[in-house]
């Protein structure tokens, strides 16, 4: 539905591994499991909120992390007072900080890795250098360098 759900995998014996996202409770259950009433998971269906997985029949199908949210959703609004549009905006920059929180976790790994090749490399240029070749040292204060040019022939007169 939203790209949070995972699929559930099948062990050796058939059984289905259970997860937090796997969609397991009904709307009953999901409202006697979150405290509130049925119609109220509905309505934040409706909006948006809360947005269970679907049966075949079309029932809804909550999961231990949607029954968490709903608890959420509850707490914000009843014990901070926001409104149910501010909750949704709210449940939305989560789900953004977490994804870049992710992809920050991913691109630090990508980075880690070049580092990594990076080292290698300079690593095997040092190895490659010839060992008979006179490092350079930069010239002493006091000491010049002059270069002499002559100056081109003249054309006799």
């Amino acid at each position: 539905m939203d790209g949070r759900r995972r699929q559930s995998s099948r062990l050796g014996s058939g059984a289905y591994q259970l997860t937090d996202e796997t969609p397991v409770y009904v709307i009953s259950v999901a409202a006697q499991l979150s405290g509130l009433h049925p119609q109220t998971l509905r309505q934040y269906d409706r909006l948006g909120l809360v947005s269970p997985d679907r049966t075949a029949g079309r029932g809804r199908r909550y999961s231990a992390r949607d029954i968490e949210l709903l608890r959420t959703v509850q707490a914000l609004s009843q014990d901070e007072g926001i409104n149910l549009a501010g909750i949704k905006r709210i449940i939305e920059l989560e789900n953004q900080v977490a994804a870049l929180q992710q992809r920050v976790a991913e691109l630090a790994a990508a980075v880690d890795g070049a580092a990594a090749t990076l080292q290698a490399r300079e690593a095997q240029v040092h190895a490659s250098y010839r060992r008979d070749l006179v490092p350079y040292q930069p010239p002493q204060p006091g000491s010049a360098l002059v270069v002499w040019r002559p100056n081109p022939k003249r054309p006799m007169d």
